[in-house]
């Protein structure tokens, strides 16, 4: 849970540093550092564009970084900001010819025989692959998501150039360890290739959050599925930039805002399994004013003790108990944690618990000060590098994102809820022991493998 910050200041933030020495974002921050920093003016509505062209080729880390700046309200121009968020639903698609090789590869030779219609134009883009909208012989109409080529290779390609740029800032700056931190990134993407794992995981969500109102998860296709070929029932609705542009009212913004957190906090508390990757592009709001969650790629899942630092930190932060905070974060695997790096992890923890602290309706940030949140990171920042940095544990990666990420929706939708009032409804049961044993039948009902 948490308000705005610059993806620049959290324990995330390598990756946007790590974008902004990419040629097409490089030259969107050289512009906007200009000007804010030399009063130069842009032709903000040229340049984005430009944008699906410079970045709708981009695949694996680094359509990710895209999507990630697109979540952070403040962290770009609004014209930038608008074209990351359709960059999935808008980027450019591969032609019929590598679709069908493709599909015969996935399907056999006589695949479109398995189909009444399929769309020889891609509905939609995903950063791993592309959508199209076909209906099945007994009427259903179903989204395949078919892998782009070579992606395997694309993405090792890809991690190499984020490790060495990591080991890059290293050298810069002792803030953060990120060992650790590649490695888990690196293992999701890996997974994220697989889509027999994306379906488990379809599966695994539509048990953990049935009955949750608003909330509408697609049903895979077994038989038309692969590992490069993910098929599932097709849900209609629009995109989130696309509801906003039509001015919804307030109680519409915090109907979709509470979906959202049901849809990410509920499988957490109660499964100890979150969705990492918040993007805009990722759900849709129904007809029905609920939401389409559309991918499950990016799935974490945690031991009972991870999830239990969580609360305790919470409860360490409320009620000013030093000890438990160092529990908290000892439980997730930091280590090193001495008296000064406690105090400036708590600055941390604070800025991101704030909201859930005040038994009352409120926006996610109250402040309007839109860099606030970005003064608290660097903050913080400088106080890990003084006390000798931290080495942030693999299963914090995606919860951080998550949180950051999460965060950002709300301000962008400009929620008004009791955050408080949701947090304790989720938590409430929380019991170690029957979040493991509800999480292996979860898991196994679902068919998701192992980690890698």
């Amino acid at each position: 849970m948490a308000n705005e910050a610059d993806n620049g200041g959290t324990l995330f933030g390598e990756i946007r540093r790590f974008a902004r020495t990419s040629g097409a974002v490089s030259g969107i921050a050289a512009r906007v550092a200009g000007e804010r920093v030399f009063g130069i003016r842009t032709d903000r509505g040229r340049h984005a564009e430009d944008l699906k062209t410079i970045l709708g080729g981009l695949k694996g880390p680094m359509m990710k970084i895209a999507q990630i700046l697109s979540t952070v309200p403040d962290a770009l121009p609004e014209e930038y900001a608008r074209e990351l968020a359709q960059l999935q639903a808008n980027a450019p698609p591969m032609g019929w010819a590598f679709v069908r090789r493709r599909m015969t590869a996935e399907l056999g030779p006589e695949w479109e025989r398995k189909f009444r219609t399929f769309g020889r134009e891609a509905a939609a883009a995903a950063s791993l692959g592309q959508v199209h909208k076909a209906e099945l012989p007994d009427g259903r109409i179903v989204a395949c998501k078919l892998q782009y080529p070579d992606m395997p290779s694309t993405v090792e390609s890809d991690l190499r150039q984020l490790k060495l740029a990591m080991a890059v800032y290293k050298r810069m700056d002792n803030a953060i360890h990120q060992d650790d931190i590649y490695v888990e990134l690196a293992t999701r993407l890996r997974e994220e290739l697989d889509y027999t794992r994306e379906a488990a995981q379809a599966r695994l969500y539509a048990i953990m959050l049935e009955g949750q109102p608003d909330i509408v998860i697609p049903e895979p296709i077994p038989e038309y599925s692969s590992r490069r070929l993910l098929t599932m029932t097709w849900l209609d609705g629009i995109g989130m930039q696309a509801f906003l542009d039509t001015d919804p009212d307030q109680e519409s913004r915090n109907r979709v805002a509470r979906a959202l957190f049901r849809a990410w906090y509920v499988p957490f508390y109660r499964y100890g399994v979150i969705h990492g990757d918040p993007h805009l592009g990722n759900y849709q709001v129904n007809a029905a004013g609920g939401i389409n969650l559309l991918d499950f790629g990016a799935i974490r899942v945690f031991g009972a003790r991870f999830v239990a630092g969580v609360i305790d930190l919470f409860r360490a932060i409320r009620d000013r108990d030093d000890e438990l905070a160092h529990h908290a974060y000892t439980s997730w695997g930091f280590t090193d944690i001495t008296r000064e790096k406690l105090d400036v992890l708590n600055e941390w923890a604070r800025f991101l618990y704030e909201p859930l602290m005040q038994d009352r309706v409120r926006a996610i940030q109250e402040t309007n000060d839109v860099t606030f949140g970005r003064s608290v990171a660097e903050k913080v920042h400088e106080g890990l590098k003084r006390t000798g940095g931290v080495r942030p544990p693999r299963e914090f990666v995606l919860m951080d994102r998550s949180a950051i990420g999460l965060g950002s929706v709300f301000l962008r939708l400009r929620a008004e809820l009791n955050w408080h009032q949701l947090f304790q409804e989720t938590v409430a049961e929380f019991d170690a022991a029957s979040l493991e044993a509800r999480q292996e039948a979860a898991l196994a009902s679902a068919g998701v493998p192992k980690p890698l």
